[in-house]
């Protein structure tokens, strides 16, 4: 590792006792907006239990379901100190992306245990029913009983380091062996904890480019700003995570072989794309125009998009809103097929 993190001046992530997988308060988690630590939510899984006992044991589980798929990995040189991140001037990343087959990221993890500066083997986000059918049998949370169906997914590894990034939907992020810390920040932060490129990209999205373990306050120094308003806790096995939708988020695996299962979902209905792509849009249609444009395009963008749902459209009669009325599947489909018309010509 490259050291630890910062200490966070008086800033606690909220802790939340006696809940379990059947009695997530996921209402309650929702509605209040900031990441919280459930402690022992995920205790009782098979997985958590055998990683209690041992790496050993808990590899021995992991295996038990495996398919024999390729997943596909991370794999640093021990120098990097499992920083998956960028080279000096950020055009390419500093580890190697491949495909190999699970078993054998296990096996070498499980070959460097007691190594003081290991290889970086990382295994992120692999959806857990593509390559462990079964798993989820007994190691799941019942979203379906809240009425989500989240995307499951699993990150195995030894000690590594997740830059500082933002993911769009809701995360409960649960730790299932091993220790982690978890660092985050409300998404107004985005301007004091200087984004990298958009691409490439560690992880598929923008990361911090501040070491957080020795971070530069003269290179960086709105990032004293991000700390006041940061937050930064260690959970540990059986202990879940909530993460709200675009909260900053540094995530530290502290042991020697560390297992995380995450729940991605969003409250927002399917016909709804990805906002980055109206990110995209902007920046190609707007951000280089004369201030003074970019200030009237602001102010029509607050009138149609930022304020109330229905204040554009609601001095209209309904049969003339078009756009500006509600948002369905239907009207998703309109306002996506003129966009395609008139990009392409």
């Amino acid at each position: 590792m490259t050291g630890p993190s910062p200490i966070f001046p008086g800033q606690r992530t909220r802790e939340l006792h006696g809940y379990t997988v059947d009695t997530l308060p996921l209402q309650e988690l929702l509605a209040g907006d900031e990441p919280v630590v459930l402690k022992g939510l995920v205790a009782q899984w098979p997985l958590v239990q055998a990683g209690l006992r041992s790496h050993h044991e808990a590899m021995s589980h992991l295996r038990s379901f495996y398919n024999g798929k390729t997943v596909g990995t991370s794999r640093g040189d021990p120098q990097i100190q499992g920083r998956l991140f960028y080279n000096d001037d950020y055009t390419q990343l500093n580890f190697l992306s491949q495909r190999a087959p699970l078993d054998h990221v296990l096996m070498d993890i499980e070959k460097h245990l007691e190594d003081e500066r290991p290889p970086t083997n990382y295994i992120a986000s692999t959806t857990i029913d593509a390559c462990l059918p079964g798993f989820r049998r007994d190691n799941d949370i019942p979203f379906a009983a809240h009425g989500y169906e989240p995307l499951a997914s699993i990150w195995i590894g030894n000690r590594t380091i997740a830059s500082c990034h933002y993911d769009a939907p809701n995360n409960l992020a649960c730790c299932a062996v091993g220790s982690r810390r978890f660092t985050m920040f409300p998404p107004e932060q985005i301007v004091n904890l200087y984004p990298g490129p958009l691409e490439p990209t560690p992880g598929g999205q923008a990361v911090s480019l501040v070491d957080f373990a020795n971070p530069d306050f003269e290179r960086f120094p709105r990032f004293r700003a991000a700390l006041a308003a940061g937050q930064s806790v260690v959970v540990e096995p059986g202990d879940a995570v909530f993460i709200p939708s675009l909260w900053w988020h540094h995530v530290e695996a502290l042991s020697p072989f560390n297992t995380l299962i995450n729940y991605w979902w969003s409250t927002s209905p399917k016909f709804m794309p990805s906002p980055m792509n109206a990110l995209y849009h902007a920046l190609w249609a707007l951000r280089d125009r004369p201030e003074r444009e970019k200030r009237a395009w602001k102010s029509v963008f607050d009138y149609y998009v930022f304020g109330p749902a229905e204040q554009a459209g609601e001095h209209l009669p309904e049969q003339a809103r078009g756009a500006l009325g509600p948002m369905d599947d239907s009207s998703a489909r309109r306002i996506r097929a003129m966009l395609l018309n008139n990009l392409n010509r």
